[in-house]
């Protein structure tokens, strides 16, 4: 159904710089607003043959920039609805426009003059007129026409384009598939003795889950906060084995859903067509094209990297995997399996430390949680938290905010979706789907959703973290404080775009280290029924934890991106078939505990099929050595909560964007390279570890 331009809420919102009106914004008028933006955007290409050196940047680059911006703006909200707001409708929607986007995208990189317009503005004297961001963004779009094809023939262009809306609407099926796979399979149970050894908030999440549905008894579904629940607390290794069985062989070829949206063919054909796409623009191997908007170097010295830390870590990971082994021998288990580990790591926590994550929760009740990280950030950066009340949203749960600043001008705005439920996708992310930019018509502040899939509150009770769902919820505002802070002038490198991916998890993995500092948490943890501020008795034990399971989890991180590296390295014909041997490989090098032979994890590995972290999940590890050595400044300074030292943290990294290289951003922050020591000492890992380097 066509909607006219008028009445259309997307290019209202875009036309009239406002924020989404999701209560008028339904998938029939998607399609429509991405048309018209489109067909602006090439209105301001066609006059790309009349560009000057001179003129190129006033007449072409910031009308194309401002026109891009737009399309941008209006696909953010279609996209997050399809994500968060599932549908046929939202689905169909969604494609349509991904599919016109892709194709848009693809034939501006190859557009042969408006690259030569760009070519030649930066090769003469008038690119030395621009200022710092201007030129940086000249720079970034000289490369990104090369990693486009704009040197292509026709033929091969041709062929790039259509690898490059194949690839799109290959990833996008395959996080469909798993969405519909994870909702595919729930467990009924009407005997609460099945599920001895929960604790109580866990199973009144599980009634609730039934609740919603309109049964009685309790509901496990795949959900992470019922995945959690089983494999952490459930006594009935029988229960955990099932659930574990459900949840690793998702949208795959076994378990109990088998071949029913399965990603199995969508996986071989991804990987066929990045290595095909490589192939055309020069490079050996997808991973060898994706180090072109890196830190690093080269393949050789990520693997080099990842395998020090293996080296590193296994000790500690044996370590742990016999003390857990020792646990589950005293219960009559003579052969640990995966879905033990949860159940048996939580028994050596409380073992060793005292400490349960259950004693934790009454102290971390959401609002309470999010007026303490509010006013962690206030504290650091000189900035307000404020919540926006009647702003337009696409589901009761969510919250909108502004960060303003002293001046109470508005710096950003960010909407928080923090809990699970029917028809969103899992997992916790940001999408910055609107960027800073200042033009002739004024500043535009960015914007953010924030996503999380935590257990909802429960009858009136406010909904309680677990102390990893805290350091999520970092986490992820680490990324919006990234995106929303940031002073730079030039949408295409404001804020996270155009950001080395290899460090754009450093604002990420920086936050999650306030949520293991007494000082920090002395902010807002306190008991949602009493007040009580958290007991030393319950601090000093979770400090402590911090280094529980760190060998294994370290190798699991490894794991996951030594396999992604080899997956997009070490190409044969039909790649397909050899995800899995793959991954057995890398297991059996890296892994102190195979998995069983049905564990399907790559088919729900969306980070590297449905993502942006192709060739490139190795991020994770590379940018948390920069978040711990940026934190141990902190640690450095008389406090934790040190204002003087935040002020540069914001101001050399949060503000920067894309505007000057990471490593720069982080050198100008610390006075000096990057050095591993953080890291180490963090993890409880540095009797483990020589001098491994920087990072």
């Amino acid at each position: 159904m066509e909607t006219s331009d008028a009445t259309n809420p997307l290019l209202t919102m875009v036309d009239n710089s406002t924020l989404p009106d999701f209560s008028a914004i339904g998938p029939e008028k998607a399609e429509s607003a991405i048309d018209v933006l489109i067909a602006r955007a090439n209105a301001v290409v066609e006059k790309a043959e009349q560009a000057t050196p001179e003129t190129a940047w006033n007449k072409l680059i910031g009308p194309l920039i401002t026109a891009e911006d737009s399309l941008e703006r209006a696909f953010g909200p279609v996209s997050h609805l399809s994500a968060v707001m599932d549908s046929p409708q939202w689905r169909d929607a969604y494609q349509a426009c991904l599919a016109k986007i892709t194709d848009f995208s693809t034939e501006i990189g190859q557009n042969a003059t408006l690259y030569r317009a760009v070519d030649e503005l930066y090769r003469s004297p008038a690119f030395q007129t621009l200022d710092d961001e201007q030129k940086r963004v000249v720079e970034h779009w000289q490369r990104d026409f090369k990693l486009s094809g704009v040197d292509l023939d026709d033929n091969a262009k041709a062929r790039y384009k259509t690898i490059a809306n194949r690839l799109s609407n290959l990833s996008s099926q395959f996080s469909q598939n798993l969405l519909d796979a994870t909702q595919a399979w729930q467990k009924h149970i009407t005997d609460e003795s099945t599920l001895a050894g929960l604790p109580r908030h866990a199973l009144d999440m599980l009634v609730q889950n039934a609740s919603n549905r309109n049964m009685n008894g309790l509901l496990i579904t795949l959900d992470a906060p019922s995945v959690q629940a089983v494999l952490t607390y459930a006594d009935s290794r029988e229960l955990r084995q099932e659930v574990y069985t459900a949840f690793t062989t998702r949208a795959s070829d076994v378990g109990p859903n088998a071949g029913e949206y399965d990603n199995s063919a969508l996986m071989a054909e991804i990987l066929e067509l990045r290595q095909e796409a490589a192939h055309l623009l020069g490079f050996a191997h997808h991973s060898d094209r994706s180090l072109a908007t890196k830190m690093a170097d080269s393949n050789q010295q990520i693997e080099a990297f990842l395998g020090d830390l293996a080296r590193r870590a296994r000790p500690r990971a044996e370590a742990e995997l016999a003390e857990l082994t020792e646990l589950a021998q005293a219960d009559g288990v003579n052969e640990l399996a995966s879905w033990d580990i949860g159940y048996y790591a939580e028994r050596l926590k409380q073992k060793r430390f005292n400490i349960a994550d259950e004693d934790l929760k009454p102290y971390f009740p959401v609002p309470a949680v999010l007026d303490g990280l509010f006013g962690i950030v206030e504290r650091l950066y000189n900035v307000t938290v404020r919540p926006l009340d009647d702003v337009s949203t696409w589901h009761p749960d969510v919250r909108v905010f502004e960060l303003v600043d002293p001046d109470n001008g508005t710096l950003g705005t960010f909407y928080l979706d923090a809990y699970a439920r029917e028809h969103k996708r899992g997992g916790a992310w940001v999408d910055p789907f609107q960027s800073r930019r200042v033009g002739s018509d004024g500043v535009q502040r960015p914007a953010a959703f924030v996503t999380c899939n935590f257990a909802p509150p429960i009858g009136d009770d406010p909904a309680l973290l677990g102390h990893s769902e805290l350091v999520t919820l970092f986490h992820e505002f680490g990324h919006a404080l990234h995106h929303l802070l940031t002073r730079v002038d030039q949408a295409p490198i404001a804020g996270i775009s155009g950001v080395e991916w290899d460090a754009v998890e450093l604002p990420s993995q920086f936050m999650e280290n306030f949520c293991w500092q007494r000082e920090a948490l002395d902010e807002f943890v306190a008991h949602y029924q009493t007040g009580e501020k958290l007991p030393s008795d319950l601090f000093e034990p979770l400090a402590a934890s911090r280094t529980h399971m760190a060998g294994w989890q370290m190798l699991r991180q490894i794991e996951f991106s030594i396999f992604d590296l080899r997956l997009h390295r070490d190409i044969e014909p039909n790649p397909g078939e050899r995800i899995l041997s793959t991954l057995k490989a890398v297991r059996d090098e890296i892994a102190v505990l195979q998995p069983p032979s049905e564990n399907r994890f790559p088919h729900s590995f969306g980070h590297i099929f449905a993502g942006p972290y192709a060739a490139g999940y190795y991020s994770y590890k590379w940018a948390e050595v920069l978040a711990a050595d940026a934190f141990s400044a902190f640690r450095e300074a008389d406090q934790i909560l040190d204002p003087v030292t935040g002020a540069r943290f914001k101001h050399e990294i949060l503000e920067r964007g894309a505007s000057r290289d990471a490593a720069d951003n982080f050198l100008a922050f610390r006075g000096r390279e990057p050095t591993i020591d953080a890291l180490l000492a963090e993890s409880g890992l540095a009797d483990y570890w020589s001098n491994a380097g920087t990072g």
